[in-house]
């Protein structure tokens, strides 16, 4: 319940309200976190707010990346931070992307918006997977509403030639030359073998609950499709109950559900 100090090390703007800071842990090396699970970040004076890890995992002992939107007065306040600055870290929580459920099959990672940022270490994971690979087959499907808001965008291209990688964006301009439109159509003409593969998604739910129906017309069962659920989470130990979803409680039970256990609850619009 304690947040450790961690200094600002470099600070990345992504795009106008978005933003990558950079961390290093001041009086003890950051614990190891597996991808999908999250930090609370505590801005002093401000308040915390819980924030997915999207650096890797075999990254360097004591340090931390999270990539962050400014929606409201504690990432208004981590903003602010400038390198050198400190804030307050309590983690890793939750839990993480299933990877040994895709061994030996295909995966497909599906994003919208700033949902690449929980998936970035699975990304990071997959590329250093010693050979052969585990997982030898993976994608990524992306889509931003501008190609001006699509997140890493140098990596991005660098991943492009190790992995397939399927990016569009709801409203082009001039130097854009990829697809137009949601993601859900790239993923309909996707060829993937649906009984041997699993997929897992982060972003709005909007985006989240058609590119499911998607899957599951494709022939996708329920059990392979893993979403992250990071919302309203509050204090990151299930003690506040902001983040109840149904009979789950998301900092405790997720952020990272398998579709079959939750279909009921994800169906409820508002919820």
């Amino acid at each position: 319940m304690t947040p450790r100090p961690f200094r600002v090390d470099r600070r990345t703007e992504e795009y106008p309200g978005a933003f990558t800071l950079h961390l290093t842990a001041i009086e003890q090396p950051a614990p190891a976190f597996s991808p999908g699970q999250f930090n609370m970040l505590y801005a002093f004076g401000a308040g915390e707010v819980a924030i997915s890890m999207s650096g890797r995992p075999q990254q360097l002992e004591g340090t931390t990346v999270h990539t962050i939107r400014t929606r409201g007065l504690v990432t208004a306040a981590l903003a602010r931070l400038q390198e050198g600055e400190q804030l307050g870290v309590r983690g890793p929580f939750g839990n993480g992307w299933p990877l040994p459920e895709a061994k030996g099959r295909e995966l497909l990672l599906i994003a919208g918006g700033l949902g690449l940022a929980p998936l970035r270490p699975v990304i990071y994971h997959l590329l250093h997977q010693p050979r052969p690979r585990a997982i030898p087959n993976f994608r990524l499907f992306y889509g931003a509403r501008r190609p001006g808001e699509m997140l890493y965008g140098t990596e991005l291209q660098a991943w492009s030639h190790e992995m397939p990688v399927i990016t569009t964006v709801d409203h082009g301009d001039s130097a854009w030359s990829g697809e137009v439109g949601v993601i859900t159509t790239p993923l309909k003409r996707a060829d993937f073998d649906a009984h041997n593969a699993v997929a897992f998604l982060c972003g709005p739910e909007a985006m989240m609950r058609f590119s499911i129906q998607m899957l599951l017309e494709r022939g996708m069962p329920a059990s392979a499709i893993y979403i992250s659920m990071e919302r309203n989470m509050k204090c990151g130990t299930g003690l506040c109950g902001h983040c109840q979803w149904g009979p789950n409680f998301v900092c405790k039970n997720g952020p990272v559900f398998c579709f079959a256990d939750v279909q009921n609850w994800l169906g409820i619009h508002a919820l």
